[in-house]
C-alpha cells in the first residue's frame, strides 16, 4: 500500500510546519489474526466529527503510513516548556464480524513514526457494542503520583517463599491496571517485549537520543525483570507480577500506540538487565523524570541532556547508578522454540536453524498471506531473504532480509501465537 500524505488531503492551518506518522495495525483478540478490509477513520482528538482519512486494511491488516500534524519537536525536548509536546488523535476502526473500536488520544510527535495497535473483538451477538480505548496524557506531560522509594536489592527470607534461582525472560507479565489493593482493577497477560514498548512510550519521549532512550529501556527492564524474579506481588499474595500505578511500579496504558524506534531497540536489548556484583537479582533501578520529582536513581530529562552530551547508554547509566553497575544478559527466554544461533542468518547460510526459520514463517504465512511460502530445505537462498524482509516490513524491523536478533525472536514469538490458535483453550 502506498503511503498517504494528509497535507496534500486538507488545508493546513496557519503556523504548521511539524508532522509525525502513524500506522495502525488490526487484529483479533482471539489469536494472532489480521483483520483485513477494516474501515479505519482518523480524526482530531479535540474534533472527533471531523474526518482527516479514511483508510482500509490490506491483507495483513495494516494501514498505509499516513502524515499527521503534530506540534514542534522543541515541545518534546525541554522540560520547561509547558505546552503540550503531541498532537492527538481518534481512530474509529470498523469490520464486518467484529465489534467496532475507538482509540482515543493516540500520540503524534513531530518527525516520529507511531504504531497504533487494535484489537477487536469477533461479535457474540448482532449487537455492535463499541469497545472504547482512552490514552491518557503522557507521565511527562500529565501529572501522577510520584514513585515510592524502594531498596534496588530486595531481601527475600529463606522461609520457602518463591523466588526464581536465575534470571528468565518471562513470556508474559500479568499487569494489574491499578493500585495493588485496588480490587476493581483489571489484570491483563501482557507479551513481555509488548510490556516493555508500552512503558517505554508512556515514560520517555520517542524524540530524545537513541543512547538516552537506550538507557531508560534498560532501567524499565530491570526494574521490571527485578518484580519478575523476586516474585514481589505474588509473595505478597497478589496474582499479578506488576502494576501501571506510577506510586508502585510504572506507567502502562492498554492499547496505547509505541514509538517505531523504541519498538526496535526493544527488540534488540529485550534479554538486557543490570546487575552489580554479586548480586544475582537484577537490580530494582529507580527513577524519575528528574524535574518535578527527584529521587535517587536515574533522571529521565537528565538522560536526555547527557545522550544530547554524547553520553553512551552505559555512562548514563553509570552517572546515575554508579561505576559498578553493569549490563547483563539473561540466558533463558520463555516462550521460543529455539534460541537464535548466535549469528546472522543471510543468502548462503544452511542447517537445522535455517530450517527451523523457514517453517516457521510457512506457519505465520497461513494467517499473513503477503508473506510468500517457501520450501523448508535449510538453504537460506533468495526466496527465503524475500520472506524475511516481507515479515520485517509488516512487523517494522529494518528491510534488510537479514535474519538478526531481533528478527529471529519476532519470527519466534509471531509463530508461538499463531500456533496457538489451533490449541484447545
Amino acid at each position: 500500500m502506498a503511503d498517504i500524505d494528509l497535507k496534500a488531503m486538507q488545508e493546513e492551518p496557519a503556523g504548521t510546519a511539524y508532522t509525525g506518522t502513524m500506522k495502525i495495525s488490526v487484529v483479533s483478540s482471539i489469536g494472532l489474526i489480521p483483520v483485513a478490509n477494516a474501515t479505519v477513520t482518523v480524526s482530531y482528538t479535540g474534533d472527533p466529527d471531523s474526518t482527516l482519512a479514511e483508510l482500509t486494511t490490506d491483507i495483513s491488516g495494516q494501514t498505509p503510513t499516513i502524515t499527521l500534524e503534530a506540534p514542534p519537536l522543541d515541545l518534546s525536548l525541554d522540560p520547561e516548556i509547558t505546552e503540550q509536546p503531541y498532537s492527538e488523535y481518534n481512530i474509529k476502526v470498523t469490520a464486518d464480524g467484529y465489534e467496532p473500536v475507538l482509540v482515543t488520544g493516540s500520540e503524534i510527535f513531530a518527525n516520529e513514526l507511531s504504531l497504533q495497535p487494535i484489537q477487536m473483538n469477533p461479535l457474540a451477538s448482532t449487537e455492535e457494542e463499541e469497545k472504547v480505548v482512552t490514552i491518557p496524557a503522557h507521565t511527562l506531560f500529565g501529572e501522577y503520583p510520584p514513585k515510592i522509594p524502594e531498596d534496588e536489592i530486595k531481601t527475600v527470607a529463606e522461609t520457602g517463599e518463591i523466588v526464581l534461582s536465575r534470571v528468565v525472560i518471562p513470556e508474559y507479565i500479568i499487569v494489574h491496571d491499578g493500585a495493588p489493593g485496588d480490587q476493581t482493577a483489571p489484570n491483563y497477560w501482557v507479551r513481555y517485549r509488548d510490556y516493555i514498548k508500552n512503558v517505554a512510550s508512556c515514560e520517555i519521549y520517542s524524540t530524545w537520543p537513541e543512547s538516552a532512550l537506550y538507557a531508560n529501556i534498560l532501567a524499565i527492564q530491570s526494574f521490571t525483570l527485578n518484580r519478575v524474579y523476586t516474585e514481589w506481588y505474588r509473595n505478597q499474595g497478589y496474582d499479578f507480577t506488576i502494576t501501571s500505578s506510577t506510586a508502585y511500579d510504572q506507567k502502562w496504558v492498554y492499547g496505547r500506540n509505541i514509538y517505531q524506534n523504541i519498538d526496535y531497540i526493544v527488540d534488540t536489548v529485550f534479554a538486557n538487565f543490570l546487575s552489580r556484583p554479586g548480586v544475582q537479582q537484577p537490580i530494582f533501578t529507580s527513577y524519575c523524570d528528574g524535574n518535578r520529582v527527584t529521587c535517587n536513581g536515574l533522571s529521565q530529562w537528565g538522560s536526555k541532556y547527557l545522550g544530547d552530551e554524547g553520553y553512551s547508554a552505559i555512562e548514563i547509566i553509570r552517572y546515575y547508578y554508579g561505576n559498578d553497575m553493569y549490563i547483563n544478559s539473561a540466558e533463558l527466554i520463555s516462550g521460543v522454540p529455539s534460541s537464535w544461533p548466535g549469528y546472522d542468518l543471510g543468502i548462503g547460510a544452511s542447517g537445522e536453524k535455517v530450517r527451523q526459520l523457514q517453517t516457521q514463517l510457512n506457519r505465520i504465512a497461513r494467517n499473513y498471506p503477503a508473506i510468500p511460502t517457501i520450501t523448508a530445505d535449510g538453504i537460506y537462498g533468495p526466496a527465503t531473504a524475500e520472506a524475511v524482509r516481507t515479515f520485517q516490513r509488516i512487523f517494522n524491523l529494518p528491510q534488510t532480509g537479514v535474519t538478526d536478533y531481533a528478527t529471529w525472536y519476532e519470527i519466534s514469538e509471531i509463530f508461538v501465537g499463531v500456533s496457538r490458535l489451533a490449541e484447545p483453550g
